[in-house]
């Protein structure tokens, strides 16, 4: 097997964490490509919950190797607290490494994150972000005046980097938001501790991906966030800063597309978003709260409420088609007991009377356009016991069976609650 994807297939938070451990079990070595500590995965193992947000799901694994891609954003001062919680709860984190090519996000993309927000919330157009730094960070890889991760650990480089770079960004804070100018010597008497601690960490962590891909070891690239939070592919604007489709997997692992043999996308048996952007099945009703209660949906990293409305097929069909899925899991089917019916969003109906069953690229179509749905029974009874389909109430095989045939794309797992045990396979 050269290699698996799991993505997530809608907005994000589809549950993407358990899945991911499981297949890392089974894994030499999982590849986060993406993203930064703006995503978090959760994995429930026994009475344990991990909160993870950077570090790869196979960290729970002693025998695993975990990589931090040259894809992803790295919070030096995030990171290491995070690698201080998992050693707290007896998880190894020796068998981690970053590459040194990923970005780092240092302060000045902490206070351009939370005054650019503030700015466009004052016209309305704020787009909703973690500001937790990521889209500044990406903005200076764009712009190639970046701190990689190779320059920040450097030590006879380090405080000229950091100067420097803080010296630029200043001129940005003072002059553009009128803010107070960060103090370079405080943040490199802080942060000079986290690169001594992050060096030994630090390589060109390609090579491993790629001789343990020749050698026919079992790589999981782990994708974060979701597919409509794709730069290119996702709700422009209201999208994060890097590519959570397939694609972005080969981009950020620094592997070509050979490598990857399988993509399973991860739905919820509903939707949700956080932040901003449009939403076509959002539910503003209490069914929408009680679906929201009874799922959790609360971010693992900033605890706000989720967004929550019906299954999206328009966005589970397209999902299919742009990542190229080899097979679906729906998750977390258990918040729907005690619904009388479920709905699924088949097709949009727009402003102008047209009826399309494609997902737009101009996400202005959406804005009040009709969710057209189909209608299933609901179910009552509590299936988060159930580890075979013949288990399952007839209700739920019949909903299983028409979002099946609705996204067109083999439907290979279900996840029927929150534990790692709580899943099963059907195909």
């Amino acid at each position: 097997m050269p290699g698996k994807v799991i993505l997530g297939a809608q907005w994000g938070d589809e549950g993407k964490g358990k899945f991911i451990d499981i297949f890392a079990a089974k894994a030499d070595l999982v590849v986060r490509s993406q993203g930064g500590n703006n995503a978090g995965h959760t994995v429930v193992v026994g009475a344990d919950k991990y909160k993870l947000q950077l570090i790869p799901s196979g960290i729970l694994y002693p025998n695993c190797v975990n990589i931090i891609g040259p894809g992803v954003v790295v919070d030096p001062r995030n990171v290491l607290r995070e690698i201080d919680g998992l050693t707290a709860k007896g998880v190894s984190c020796d068998k981690l490494y970053i590459d040194a090519r990923a970005h780092c996000i240092l302060p000045w993309h902490l206070e351009l994150d939370a005054l650019s927000e503030a700015e466009k919330a004052k016209d309305g157009t704020a787009i909703g972000t973690t500001k937790k730094g990521i889209g500044p960070t990406y903005m200076d890889k764009s712009e190639r005046s970046g701190v990689r991760m190779h320059d920040f650990v450097d030590a006879d480089r380090f405080e000229t980097v950091i100067r420097e770079a803080c010296a630029y960004k200043n001129r940005v804070i003072t002059g553009v938001y009128g803010a107070k100018p960060l103090d370079a010597d405080a943040i490199i008497a802080e942060y000079r501790p986290y690169a001594d601690r992050l060096r030994p960490m630090v390589r060109d962590t390609t090579i491993l991906t790629y001789e343990a891909v020749k050698a026919g070891k079992e790589v999981l690239f782990e994708g974060a966030q979701g597919t409509l939070l794709d730069l290119d592919m996702g709700t422009y604007p209201y999208v994060t800063s890097s590519h959570p489709v397939a694609g972005g997997c080969c981009i950020g692992s620094g592997v070509g597309p050979t490598a990857i043999d399988s993509i399973m996308g991860i739905f919820k048996s509903y939707t949700t978003r956080v932040g901003e952007g449009p939403f076509p099945t959002e539910l503003f009703d209490e069914t929408g709260d009680y679906i929201r209660n009874a799922g959790g949906e609360f971010g693992t990293v900033t605890g706000r409420p989720r967004r929550t409305g019906w299954f999206d097929a328009v966005v589970a069909r397209y999902a299919v088609r742009v990542n190229g899925l080899t097979d679906v899991v729906i998750n977390k089917i258990d918040p729907l007991r005690g619904l009388d019916k479920l709905k699924v969003c088949v097709a949009y109906k727009l402003k102008n009377g047209q009826t399309i069953t494609e997902f737009p690229a101009n996400f202005m179509d959406l804005v009040d356009c009709e969710p057209v749905y189909e209608e299933f029974d609901g179910f009552d009874e509590d299936i988060t016991g159930c580890r075979t389909w013949s288990e399952l109430p007839a209700s739920v095989q019949s909903y299983i069976t028409a979002l099946e045939r609705i996204i067109g794309c083999p439907i290979t797992m279900l996840g029927v609650g929150p534990a790692r045990d709580q899943v099963m396979t059907i195909k």
